[in-house]
């Protein structure tokens, strides 16, 4: 049997199942209609049309030719791969893969490059571990500090890892000239190649940001329906029962099990049930932590999605998911425990994630704490490649010859 003809059958399977719970369809094809219209469209629309726009306008290759000293040494990476890591984290999912899937369209990173950024660069949200998962569905607002240390720290480790993923690189910039000519002269470059005046690129990003949040929204209904649907019918019960077994040798609670299962397709679901289960704290943490890691196959579309008219492929994507996920649990486990002065000595100095009203408020508050994130992104960048500048100006003056 060919591939196309068990995908089709297993298509079947599932529109069989959804006709016969279609009470069940239409509940979960609402809550994941909601999840999108309340927290995800307002979290990603402002990031996504400031990405538009700055790589429009190439703030991405300034930034390129800035951080190309930082990029190639702890990652192999082009500095211009900064700008999606930046965006990524940031942002939240599939951000980061849009911005990679760019990067490649417009030949800025090579195969290998893009395989590697798409590794890492794709992650959750602070909005999306603090509001989402530490505020709304744990209850516990400084847990979400905990969990975005976990997973920013686990970024980095990927990071780290995917250095090995061998394949042809981008060659180095032998631009001429000071360090800050060279990063102007680079956007100024890239601006001209672009082309389009401020009306048009203003009128593309929103038209391309909506595109993008409608395929966004679709993924998440529906796996969102897939999994109820498959609770439903049953299906999950004999491999939750095998699961929880293996669960319990790495002395978690076997009643994590459907946790696990539900994040395996989507991460809000799974991530959801992690927090309602009867486990210590610590499990579920440690299992939602996890859950947000891997980020569901729902995820997994978007960023498929997002990279397609490139040659990037999903195999070295998935096993950064399966390597980002088993670090977050593991590093999550260390901040509760042994470690847990960390995340302590952190808590109220983070204000711009830990408004708790986010999750709880309406439409325009969570978009107004995105919008926020937002301009706080861009001054913190202001401020480090202004010390940048000013500290390879210190060198350059330091080691002048003199006359």
């Amino acid at each position: 049997m060919t591939r196309n003809r068990i995908v089709a059958t297993l298509i079947f399977l599932v529109a069989g199942m959804i006709f016969s719970f279609p009470d069940v369809a239409f509940q979960a094809s609402l809550e994941g209609l909601k999840l999108w219209f309340e927290i995800v469209l307002p979290t990603l629309l402002p990031f996504f049309i400031m990405s538009e726009l700055l790589m429009g306008f190439g703030v991405v290759h300034l930034l390129g030719a800035l951080l190309e000293p930082v990029m190639r040494p702890l990652f192999r990476l082009p500095g211009v791969a900064g700008f999606a890591v930046a965006m990524g984290v940031t942002a939240g999912y599939p951000l980061g893969a849009k911005i990679t899937g760019d990067l490649v369209r417009s030949n800025s990173l090579t195969q290998t490059e893009g395989e590697r950024l798409a590794g890492f660069a794709n992650t959750a949200g602070p909005l999306f571990l603090v509001g989402a998962v530490g505020v709304g569905m744990f209850g516990v607002p400084d847990l979400g500090i905990t969990l975005l240390i976990a997973h920013l720290s686990a970024a980095v480790l990927v990071g780290f890892c995917l250095r090995l993923h061998k394949g042809a690189e981008s060659p180095r910039q032998t631009l001429q000239g000071s360090y800050l000519g060279r990063a102007l002269a680079a956007m100024d470059t890239a601006r001209e190649k672009d082309g389009r005046s401020f009306a048009t690129l203003f009128s593309d990003a929103i038209r391309t940001t909506f595109q993008s949040m409608l395929l966004i929204g679709g993924c998440i209904m529906v796996f969102s329906v897939l999994v109820q649907v498959l609770t439903a019918t049953g299906v999950f019960s004999p491999l939750t029962q095998l699961l929880g077994a293996v669960l319990r040798l790495f002395g978690l609670d076997p009643a994590l099990a459907p946790a696990v299962f539900s994040g395996f397709f989507e991460t809000t679901l799974g991530a959801q049930r992690a927090s309602q289960a009867t486990a210590s704290l610590g499990a579920r943490a440690t299992v939602a932590s996890l859950i947000v890691g891997w980020s569901g196959l729902s995820v997994q579309l978007q960023a498929a999605s997002m990279l397609t008219g490139t040659k990037i492929r999903l195999k070295p994507y998935l096993y950064a998911r399966l390597m980002h996920g088993l670090f977050s649990a593991m590093i999550t486990a260390l901040l509760l425990g042994p470690m847990s002065f960390i995340p302590a000595s952190l808590q109220g100095s983070l204000p711009v994630v830990s408004t708790t009203h986010y999750l709880n408020g309406s439409l325009g508050a969570r978009f107004l704490a995105s919008a926020r994130i937002a301009t706080s992104f861009l001054l913190i960048l202001v401020i480090i490649l202004s010390i940048v500048w000013l500290l390879k100006r210190m060198i350059y003056i330091s080691f002048r010859p003199r006359a």
